[in-house]
């Protein structure tokens, strides 16, 4: 009578432990999993202004004060940004083309940097998430500043875009988050949202909905 609890206990021990290693060895797979049902939002932001610096492909994308990167992009998604014939800020991607509206009239605005803002009408916002679940570090050590995180999060940064023609635009960037404790970093404890790790971190969606 003695060994059936034994046992019992000894297999719940077991799966205890393989989960606990599931989560430090497979921590980051794991929270993409879970994102896949939801994240939690953080913050909404109206759009303000949007710059490009770039060459068409690559490059930066500066929303509001946030930067963007378009040099780590999934390599399923092909896209462009410039000018249409008629001066408007333009994404393109999957054969289609999104018209944010007429470039903004700066000194800085040539081939290499563009800049809009929102017109009269469009509905823009830049959404901020993170993760429902983080994972801990406990092999990361950085060697140039001696700190290492103790746990990671995913962030994620969404572009949305309407046009009251019902033009959709939206856009989609994961990165990294490190917490490294309020000794360090004051406040949350929590690191720049914008950590990069190959494979999973950059431009991972793009969707443009042309009008109706």
């Amino acid at each position: 009578m003695v060994r059936k609890p034994l046992i019992s206990l000894a297999i719940l021990v077991a799966v205890i432990a393989a989960l606990l290693a599931a989560w430090t060895f497979g921590g980051r797979q794991v929270s993409l999993f879970i994102d896949r049902f939801g994240t939690i939002e953080i913050a909404s932001a109206p759009i303000h202004a949007v710059s490009y610096e770039g060459s068409g492909t690559g490059g930066w994308l500066t929303v509001n004060d946030v930067h963007l990167s378009l040099n780590h992009i999934n390599p399923r998604i092909a896209l462009n940004i410039g000018s249409t014939k008629d001066n408007q800020f333009a994404v393109a991607s999957g054969g289609k083309v999104f018209a944010l509206g007429p470039l903004t009239h700066t000194g800085e605005n040539d081939g290499d940097f563009l800049a809009v803002v929102p017109q009269t009408g469009d509905d823009a916002f830049l959404v901020t998430r993170r993760s429902a679940l983080s994972w801990p570090t406990p092999f990361e050590f950085n060697h140039m500043t001696g700190h290492s995180p103790s746990w990671k999060r995913h962030m994620y940064y969404e572009l949305r875009w309407k046009k009251p023609s019902g033009a959709t635009l939206d856009m989609l960037w994961r990165y990294e988050q490190p917490f490294y404790g309020q000794q360090i970093v004051p406040g949350d404890g929590w690191g720049s949202g914008f950590s990069v790790h190959e494979g999973t971190t950059g431009l991972i969606r793009v969707n443009i909905n042309p009008s109706p």
